[in-house]
Protein backbone atom coordinates (compact mmCIF):
# COMPACT_ATOMS: atom_id res chain seq x y z
CA UNK A 1 0.00 0.00 0.00
CA UNK A 2 2.83 1.88 1.22
CA UNK A 3 4.55 1.94 -2.72
CA UNK A 4 0.99 2.58 -4.26
CA UNK A 5 0.89 6.13 -2.47
CA UNK A 6 3.99 6.68 -2.86
CA UNK A 7 3.91 6.13 -6.59
CA UNK A 8 0.84 8.49 -6.58
CA UNK A 9 2.67 11.13 -5.09
CA UNK A 10 5.60 10.47 -7.61
CA UNK A 11 3.41 10.64 -10.39
CA UNK A 12 1.56 13.73 -9.44
CA UNK A 13 5.02 15.65 -8.72
CA UNK A 14 6.20 15.24 -12.13
CA UNK A 15 2.81 16.01 -13.83
CA UNK A 16 3.20 19.38 -11.74
CA UNK A 17 6.80 19.75 -12.73
CA UNK A 18 5.14 19.18 -16.05
CA UNK A 19 2.69 21.48 -16.01
CA UNK A 20 4.92 24.26 -14.82
CA UNK A 21 7.42 23.93 -17.74
CA UNK A 22 4.41 24.74 -20.14
CA UNK A 23 4.15 20.99 -21.75
CA UNK A 24 0.77 19.91 -22.33
CA UNK A 25 0.24 17.07 -19.61
CA UNK A 26 -2.52 14.42 -20.17
CA UNK A 27 -4.04 13.74 -17.04
CA UNK A 28 -3.38 9.75 -15.66
CA UNK A 29 -6.44 7.34 -16.16
CA UNK A 30 -6.93 5.28 -13.16
CA UNK A 31 -8.23 1.49 -13.71
CA UNK A 32 -9.94 0.00 -11.55
CA UNK A 33 -7.85 -2.64 -9.80
CA UNK A 34 -9.10 -6.30 -10.56
CA UNK A 35 -10.44 -8.20 -7.47
CA UNK A 36 -8.78 -11.11 -5.73
CA UNK A 37 -10.21 -14.63 -7.55
CA UNK A 38 -13.22 -15.94 -5.60
CA UNK A 39 -14.24 -12.72 -3.92
CA UNK A 40 -17.71 -11.52 -5.60
CA UNK A 41 -18.48 -7.88 -5.26
CA UNK A 42 -21.57 -7.24 -3.61
CA UNK A 43 -24.59 -5.87 -5.78
CA UNK A 44 -26.13 -2.72 -3.54
CA UNK A 45 -29.50 -4.76 -3.53
CA UNK A 46 -29.91 -8.18 -3.75
CA UNK A 47 -32.35 -10.44 -5.45
CA UNK A 48 -35.24 -10.81 -3.61
CA UNK A 49 -34.96 -6.68 -4.15
CA UNK A 50 -35.29 -6.54 -7.66
CA UNK A 51 -38.51 -9.13 -6.97
CA UNK A 52 -40.08 -7.41 -5.19
CA UNK A 53 -39.97 -3.98 -6.95
CA UNK A 54 -41.04 -6.26 -10.18
CA UNK A 55 -44.06 -6.98 -8.49
CA UNK A 56 -44.43 -3.49 -7.51
CA UNK A 57 -44.26 -2.35 -11.13
CA UNK A 58 -46.29 -4.74 -11.99
CA UNK A 59 -49.26 -3.36 -9.49
CA UNK A 60 -48.50 -0.22 -10.41
CA UNK A 61 -48.84 -1.27 -14.14
CA UNK A 62 -52.63 -3.23 -13.09
CA UNK A 63 -53.80 -0.29 -11.40
CA UNK A 64 -53.04 2.18 -14.27
CA UNK A 65 -54.33 -0.53 -17.07
CA UNK A 66 -57.95 -0.70 -14.44
CA UNK A 67 -58.24 2.91 -14.72
CA UNK A 68 -58.21 2.99 -18.40
CA UNK A 69 -60.95 2.90 -20.89
CA UNK A 70 -63.77 4.25 -23.50
CA UNK A 71 -64.67 7.78 -22.07
CA UNK A 72 -67.63 10.07 -23.13
CA UNK A 73 -67.97 10.14 -26.92
CA UNK A 74 -69.40 13.35 -27.49
CA UNK A 75 -73.29 13.79 -26.46
CA UNK A 76 -72.99 9.91 -25.58
CA UNK A 77 -73.00 8.91 -22.19
CA UNK A 78 -70.60 6.41 -20.64
CA UNK A 79 -71.45 5.18 -17.45
CA UNK A 80 -68.52 2.94 -17.02
CA UNK A 81 -66.62 6.29 -16.30
CA UNK A 82 -68.17 6.28 -12.62
CA UNK A 83 -67.58 2.21 -11.94
CA UNK A 84 -66.07 1.65 -8.76
CA UNK A 85 -63.40 -0.45 -10.39
CA UNK A 86 -61.98 2.58 -12.23
CA UNK A 87 -62.44 5.01 -8.94
CA UNK A 88 -61.32 3.16 -6.28
CA UNK A 89 -60.10 -0.01 -6.65
CA UNK A 90 -57.66 0.93 -9.09
CA UNK A 91 -56.49 3.74 -7.72
CA UNK A 92 -55.74 1.46 -4.37
CA UNK A 93 -53.82 -0.73 -6.70
CA UNK A 94 -51.69 1.60 -8.19
CA UNK A 95 -51.09 3.79 -4.38
CA UNK A 96 -50.41 0.00 -2.90
CA UNK A 97 -47.98 -0.18 -5.79
CA UNK A 98 -46.23 2.45 -4.83
CA UNK A 99 -46.07 2.58 -1.21
CA UNK A 100 -45.09 -1.52 -1.46
CA UNK A 101 -41.75 -0.01 -3.53
CA UNK A 102 -39.95 1.76 -0.60
CA UNK A 103 -39.91 -1.41 1.74
CA UNK A 104 -39.19 -3.41 -1.78
CA UNK A 105 -35.94 -1.01 -1.74
CA UNK A 106 -35.32 -1.07 1.88
CA UNK A 107 -35.52 -4.60 2.58
CA UNK A 108 -32.26 -6.49 3.55
CA UNK A 109 -32.38 -10.04 4.37
CA UNK A 110 -31.49 -12.29 7.46
CA UNK A 111 -27.64 -11.35 7.92
CA UNK A 112 -25.06 -14.60 7.15
CA UNK A 113 -22.35 -14.99 9.47
CA UNK A 114 -19.31 -16.66 7.68
CA UNK A 115 -17.13 -18.82 9.97
CA UNK A 116 -13.73 -18.63 9.74
CA UNK A 117 -12.47 -22.33 10.52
Amino acid sequence: MKQKNEAAVAAKAKMQAEQQAGKKVKPEVRVKEKTEPGVEEKMPLGKINYIMMGVCILLIAVGFFLMSGSSNEGSNFNSDVFSSTRIVVAPFITFLGFILMVPAILWHGKKTQETDQ
